[in-house]
């Protein structure tokens, strides 16, 4: 059994991270979080919602923080999360398959300037996670092996990831989003990544697929341990003195 989590910007539906792993735990929240900072890092305020999984509040804060020093001198720097980062959740129980309850709560943050900021990115009115729900019924539509009952269903991890990134990439680039083509927003197709500026066009799936990324630059390790010890050099041979025998006699020589 695999577990994914999935992220998303609201404002331009855009897909930011996934990452799919065999449990359910810190590590999966961390690792998805710290995939969305490297999104985030120059949106201003932020605003994050969540589901009920206690995991999810904690690794938004491990995420979006940064040292601050808070005294003159020599001293460590605390890890602060940013002043203008807010974190709500959205809690929902369902009894018989329906939800007859939805509590919303701030976990860092003033709820106020959070349903302010989730107005401007036309997410609605009030806290929810609706927008990452249908993305995830996106994903469980387009992927066989996320289905409830199914007779494709992954046996490596490897694949899974592989088929969230082919569903991912062809959702950001390839389908035009029926809300965002409307003329309310932009009046003509548009992919999720052209309403966040990443294209100027609907690629196709040739182009997407034969799409070139360069690798990473290669960094050396770290070495770590004691430096190991350099050998005694070996003299050079020079004009020392040496022993040899001459005709059956013990002598000295140089040279």
């Amino acid at each position: 059994m695999a577990w994914m989590g999935l992220a998303m910007m609201v404002s331009t539906r855009l897909w930011l991270a996934g990452v799919v792993q065999g449990s359910r735990d810190r590590h999966l929240a961390d690792h998805l979080l710290q995939q969305v900072r490297r999104c985030a890092a120059c949106l201003r305020p932020l605003l994050v919602l969540t589901d009920g999984w206690s995991a999810y509040p904690n690794s938004i804060r491990r995420a979006f923080r940064e040292k601050v020093k808070l005294t003159r001198g020599v001293g460590r720097a605390c890890l602060q999360i940013w002043e203008d980062g807010h974190i709500g959740i959205v809690i929902k129980r369902a009894e018989k398959k329906r939800v007859v309850e939805i509590t919303r709560k701030m976990a860092h943050g003033l709820q106020e300037q959070a349903e302010k900021l989730l107005r401007s990115s036309r997410g609605g009115m009030v806290l929810n996670t609706a927008f990452i729900e249908r993305l995830n019924g996106t994903f469980r539509e387009r992927l066989a092996s996320l289905t409830r009952k199914s007779r494709h269903a992954a046996r490596q991890i490897f694949a899974l990831e592989m088929g969230m990134y082919l569903v991912g990439c062809s959702y950001n680039f390839w389908f035009p989003h029926h809300e965002l083509s409307k003329p309310s927003h932009v009046g003509s197709p548009c992919t999720p990544a052209m309403a966040a500026g990443l294209t100027d066009h609907v690629w196709s799936i040739y182009e997407l697929l034969s799409y070139q990324i360069a690798p990473p630059l290669w960094v050396p390790p770290k070495k770590r341990g004691r430096p190991k010890k350099q050998s005694a050099s070996v003299p050079t041979r020079g004009n020392r003195p040496r022993v040899r025998f001459h005709k059956g006699v013990l002598c000295l020589a140089t040279g």
